[in-house]
């Protein structure tokens, strides 16, 4: 497969890095594309419109407040997951590696019409546009935090324990379309909650067990053998909680 082309699509992050590095192991990865944190003002302002002030508000108080604390805890916990895991989390510089303002750009479609990939994957994008995807000709792939599609949008982990529901508390690969979380599945796993978890600790469970899965995806992808299928069944797109919803759930049944 060494004459495969992967192009890799992704805001920065940790968990970007480490997926990064995972394929280039394994697969090589011909070029990285990274796009700029969307501006808050206007993410506030779309947010806002959809779930309205009082939502967004609970919102960044929980991340003000409940977020750090919460890290100071869960650091020596993560720390621990991804070296057990041998996690690779450097900076690989041998991979040429372009910026672009939105992965929506017209620079994003040029850069993909230059590289022609095989497969591309993506982590951590904003939902990628119509018009993105019809200039694709090959298949793409995500990691989701989460079982869909009863747990789209972001802590699909976290919800699913909030809702007393641990079978559907895991990680999905996916293939993409223009919704949120909505492309067929691929690979599906689960996870476990420790009593060392936090609100923080799940997505990091979640990367690892889902890593493989991509990688599965991925190999099955250069060897023409994707097989997607759908689920039917609730779905439902999740967001961050407020202050006052992680604090009822922590102290009234103990969900960190």
């Amino acid at each position: 497969m060494n004459n495969k082309k992967l192009l890799f699509i992704a805001g920065k992050g940790l968990s970007s890095q480490i997926v990064l590095n995972a394929l280039h192991k394994s697969f090589g990865v011909n070029a990285a594309i990274f796009e700029e944190k969307e501006n808050t003002k206007t993410f506030l302002k779309r947010r806002i419109k959809k779930l309205g002030y009082l939502q967004v508000a609970g919102q960044i108080m929980f991340q003000l407040v409940i977020v750090p604390l919460l890290r100071r805890q869960a650091t020596v916990v993560i720390d621990a997951m991804l070296h057990e895991a041998t996690l690779d989390t450097t900076e690989n510089v041998d991979i040429p590696v372009y910026k672009v303002a939105s992965a929506n750009d017209k620079s994003t479609i040029a850069l993909i019409q230059k590289i022609q990939p095989e497969i591309i994957v993506i982590n951590g994008t904003r939902i990628l546009s119509k018009k993105l995807l019809a200039a694709i000709q090959c298949p793409v792939i995500n990691m989701h935090a989460g079982i869909t599609p009863k747990y789209r949008g972001v802590h699909g982990a976290y919800w699913a324990l909030v809702n007393g529901d641990e079978k559907n508390c895991g990680v999905t690969v996916h293939m993409v379309d223009a919704g949120v979380d909505t492309g067929d599945v691929l690979y599906q796993s689960h996870i476990k909650r420790a009593p060392e978890d936090n609100f923080l600790t799940y997505p990091i469970k979640q990367l690892i067990t889902g890593i493989p899965l991509l990688l599965k995806a991925v190999e099955d992808g250069f060897s023409n053998k994707l097989t997607p299928y759908s689920i039917e069944g609730d779905s439902k797109q999740w967001y961050h909680p407020t202050i006052w919803q992680y604090l009822y759930v922590r102290f009234k049944r103990g969900i960190k």
